[in-house]
């Protein structure tokens, strides 16, 4: 069996078993060890994550240039406020997205993949979560600043409600459904 990276020994060492259950308990149907889920689970987590990673961190970088527009001198308190959160939320989101990917790198060889795969998957749903606050603030900020207040609540309530739907309601309404779908 080819292998490369931390897992090698225990890949090598694992006995394979008739089907595995994922983090959430379903059977995946898969022939693999404890140990190849846990280390495809994780490749799977980070590979995710250099999808979100670019988008967040093109949103901060617009956020850190944003101040020294010279249109923000007119801005008002409540573009100024909002701002702020979408600025603290875009620097959580970061942290959080790059964790799993830093954690990972940190506790190298380490032998402990299964709690850094929990730790993880959690940071990086919060990151998401956080993420799409940051998101939903950058639009009502654009759309207060360039057209009114109202227009900004329901454009950031539409768009919160589709990141909602598709990063969150989906999925649950899927999991509940028994995930019918495979991969």
């Amino acid at each position: 069996m080819a292998t490369t990276g931390s897992g090698q020994r225990a890949r090598r060492d694992a006995r394979p078993v008739p089907a595995q259950h994922g983090m959430d308990g379903a059977d995946d149907g898969r022939r693999e060890s404890r140990a190849e889920r846990i280390d495809r689970e994780l490749m799977e987590l980070l590979n995710e994550l250099r999808v979100a990673l670019p988008g967040v961190q093109f949103l901060f970088a617009f956020l850190l240039i944003v101040p020294f527009q010279q249109a923000t001198s007119r801005a008002t308190d409540f573009q100024r406020d909002v701002y702020f959160v979408t600025l603290v939320a875009a620097v959580a989101a970061t942290a959080l997205l790059i964790a799993p990917a830093a954690q990972h790198r940190a506790l190298f060889r380490q032998h402990d993949k299964e709690d850094l795969l929990r730790r993880s998957n959690r940071n990086a749903f919060l990151g998401l979560c956080v993420l799409a606050v940051a998101i939903v603030s950058a639009v009502v900020l654009v759309v207060d600043f360039l057209f009114a207040l109202p227009q900004a609540l329901v454009t950031g309530g539409v768009v919160a409600l589709l990141l909602g739907w598709l990063w969150i309601g989906s999925p649950v309404v899927q999991r509940a459904r028994g995930g019918t779908g495979r991969h």
